[in-house]
């Protein structure tokens, strides 16, 4: 047990020391929706060692959805723009949270974006 803590504790403060340089990226907002407030580093890569394409600055409401939470679709127009992101964690995330949402728009949104071809057409064959 004592193993586990000890590793989560350790990619917890490798997280923190990208912190600076991740806010700095996100201009001191959220990467998804533009807010200022909670902002939070978010770990679009849990599985492997941390790094700023990993990692996305995220609001309360933002780590909420990809966490799994649920939005109504207006809230989600507004994730849109976080698609053309040419950072992994960012548009890559937010496309998940996009196709939960099972919105007919998503499947359009996703293949006009920077996202990665082979990336791309994994997460379309989950819509």
């Amino acid at each position: 047990m004592a193993k586990g803590y000890n590793t989560n504790q350790e990619r917890l403060a490798e997280i923190n020391r990208l912190g600076k340089e991740l806010a700095k990226r996100a201009r001191f907002s959220c990467e998804w929706c533009s807010s200022k407030d909670d902002l939070r580093p978010w770990d679009h890569t849990p599985d492997h060692e941390p790094e700023l394409s990993g990692l996305a600055l995220l609001c309360r409401r933002c780590r909420e959805l990809a966490s799994g939470g649920t939005a109504d679709p207006n809230e989600l127009h507004t994730l849109r723009n976080a698609l053309w992101s040419d950072i992994p964690a960012v548009a890559e995330g937010v496309a998940l949270v996009l196709i939960r949402s099972r919105q007919p728009w998503v499947r359009e949104a996703i293949e006009e974006s920077l996202i990665e071809e082979a990336t791309k057409s994994r997460l379309l064959a989950l819509l």
